[in-house]
């Protein structure tokens, strides 16, 4: 599994002050800012990258000290939209992350509850106070002029399968709708709470929900695991807490049945409300959502669940913590869970076999992954297919997988495509499978682009096959430089 963390780093504020002492990895401003459209704006040219339409780059985290309208929160962005930045923060070297978190869910440390106060409870606000305001308590930003409504990109939502108790934590797309409501987008059939929230409506019951916004990178990042890797009732808090080698601590909300992340910035107490859905731009009436990972804002949602929030509570002198939806922060949260996940499947079919994965940044850190394979015998040729054909059939999300030999870097897309330049023909190499379900944010998977796709979200998963034939790897030897170290001379 790797080494433990040393416990630096144990929530928002220690990982900032961590990337504080790492040069180029944290600059703030005092100006003020507006939160609405103009915060993203500007993040989107110091440090966005990912699909962001360009100019954008990788660039360092941000923290805004003046927010127009909340004179005592500052925002957090870019936190993980770095895989250098992710890998410093979980200790880590940055290409060895998806084996690292793949050992952390064989090994799980499940977390526990604290008795209060805790962290996250320093200030409360009910929703039964009269000056009670999700609007003006949480400083959601949006991403653009486009958006539903303020957003929080970045909340942990916690809940209890009603008829087991397990738990699950995993991030969804929220929108502030008014004083004391919020809207939850829940992918069909793709998330855990999606599936508590229909048993407890099945029982005409509420589901209590905790959001936790600002906590421990480690969190963020286990907590978008996904099946089979985790299956309904795997906490993934467990794998936060075996990247640390120490237990999450949880506290008991203060008006619903349900825990929250103890150290969280902010914390807002609900529950989600059976047999209502809500238009997700009910108040902007925009048309749109917000900007999502393949880098468009997408069409606003007929079926929003709500969540009807009893409570806000958060630390002093609180730090929102935020995203840009097609930011690089997204490949790092969805990308690297599904690396792992990629990774300890096709080692368990055929050990040995596949030194690494990336999931790239075009593909948001979903629709495109890069295996680097080593044919090691004359019958290893063909499993390199093998293996794609397993990381397809089983997330459903990816769309495109490249094949690469063990002398390709996987994490430079440059070289995978000197691989494809050199080592690939189009009407050999490619392996297309049609007709198959993947990811409806994609909007070339329409029947308005191929009468052949018969419902929207079904795509042409295709294996770009980049490896050099077993037999004709004495053709293709790289140039062979000699190694040195170059600080003599520089």
């Amino acid at each position: 599994m790797g080494e433990v963390m040393d416990g630096n780093v144990k929530d928002l504020r220690s990982a900032l002050k961590l990337l504080e002492s790492i040069p180029g990895q944290l600059i703030e401003t005092d100006v003020e800012v507006e939160p609405m459209a103009e915060l993203a704006g500007v993040y989107r040219h110091v440090g966005a990258g990912g699909t962001c339409m360009r100019p954008t780059k990788e660039g360092p985290a941000m923290v805004f000290n003046n927010i127009k309208g909340h004179p005592d929160a500052r925002v957090a962005i870019g936190v993980l939209a770095s895989r250098s930045r992710v890998a410093e923060l979980l200790g880590c070297p940055a290409q060895e992350l998806g084996k690292r978190l793949y050992g952390c869910v064989s090994h799980p440390v499940p977390p526990v509850v604290i008795s209060g106060p805790a962290p996250c409870q320093e200030t409360v606000h009910r929703a039964s106070d009269a000056d009670f305001d999700l609007r003006k308590l949480v400083p959601a930003p949006t991403n653009t002029p486009d958006d539903a409504g303020p957003y929080i990109t970045l909340g942990m939502c916690y809940a209890s399968h009603p008829d087991t108790g397990a738990s699950d934590v995993t991030i969804h797309r929220l929108c502030i709708q008014g004083r004391d409501e919020l809207s939850i987008f829940f992918t069909p059939g793709a998330r855990h709470i999606g599936a508590m929230a229909e048993r407890a409506e099945e029982l005409g019951r509420r589901l209590p929900i905790s959001v936790s916004i600002g906590v421990d990178p480690a969190v963020e990042i286990g907590s978008c695991f996904e099946p089979p890797t985790t299956p309904m009732g795997y906490d993934e808090l467990a794998v936060a807490g075996a990247l640390r080698g120490e237990p999450v601590e949880l506290v008991q909300c203060l008006t619903v049945e349900q825990r929250a992340i103890a150290n969280a910035e902010y914390v807002i107490e609900g529950e989600v409300v059976p047999h209502v859905r809500v238009q997700e731009d009910q108040c902007s009436h925009t048309g749109y959502a917000m900007p999502e990972f393949p880098g468009y804002t997408g069409p606003a949602s007929s079926q929003c669940w709500l969540i009807k929030v009893t409570a806000v509570t958060h630390r002093k002198n609180p730090i929102m913590q935020t995203c840009i939806g097609p930011s690089e922060e997204h490949v790092s949260m969805a990308g690297i869970p599904t690396e792992a996940s990629i990774y300890g499947m096709v080692e368990k079919a055929m050990p040995g076999r596949l030194k690494n994965v990336y999931c790239a940044s075009p593909g948001g850190g979903k629709f495109m992954a890069v295996l680097q394979f080593q044919k090691k015998a004359p019958s290893d040729e063909g499993r390199q297919r093998q293996a794609a054909l397993l990381a397809l059939s089983v997330f459903s999300e990816l769309k495109h997988v490249f094949l690469v030999d063990e002398d390709v870097d996987p994490f430079d897309m440059n070289d995978v495509l000197w691989a494809m330049n050199t080592r690939f023909q189009g009407d050999a190499d490619i392996v297309t499978i049609p007709g198959v379900r993947c990811h409806p944010l994609d909007p070339s998977n329409d029947p308005s682009c191929d009468p052949s796709i018969r419902d929207h979200g079904i795509a042409c998963k295709t294996i770009f096959d980049c490896t050099v034939p077993y037999a004709e790897k004495a053709r293709f030897v790289r140039a062979r430089f000699m190694d040195v170290e170059p600080e003599r001379w520089l």
